[in-house]
């Protein structure tokens, strides 16, 4: 689907998200593991395993799978649940990086100043005329 005057803003590619079963499946059994060790840590927290002397890593060890479990929910809800969508942006040119006007683009012309001071120029760009 792709046309060529295309302008900002408009959807350059658009696919549908595949949502496949088994990936629905996945995610509700991701779900209910990451239930089980969130309350787990609750848990944890709630009778003070954190003060006992190898139950502060217990606990860090329970947070490190919670959040593993979360990115691997969300990794396939973004791959199997989102479209793919690619958006025409502006590409803007290098000058309107500097805050310049169009008119300033090209620069300004060096008149005068002598020889010495182009060499200065050249060697040190931010001489003082």
């Amino acid at each position: 689907m792709s046309t060529s005057g295309s302008t900002y803003g408009d959807i350059h590619r658009y696919e549908p998200a595949r949502e496949s079963t088994a990936a629905a499946v996945a995610i509700v059994l991701l779900t209910i593991v990451e239930v089980v060790f969130v309350g787990l840590f609750a848990y944890g927290l709630i009778n003070g395993w954190g003060t006992r002397e190898v139950g502060n890593m217990y606990l860090g060890a329970v947070l490190a799978v919670v959040f593993v479990d979360l990115a691997f929910v969300l990794l396939l809800y973004r791959k199997e649940f989102l479209p793919d969508v690619m958006i025409v942006k502006k590409r803007r040119r290098k000058w309107e990086d500097l805050y310049i006007r169009e008119e300033q683009m090209e620069g300004t012309s060096m008149a005068g100043g002598g020889m010495w001071d182009s060499v200065k120029r050249a060697v040190y760009p931010y001489y003082k005329k």
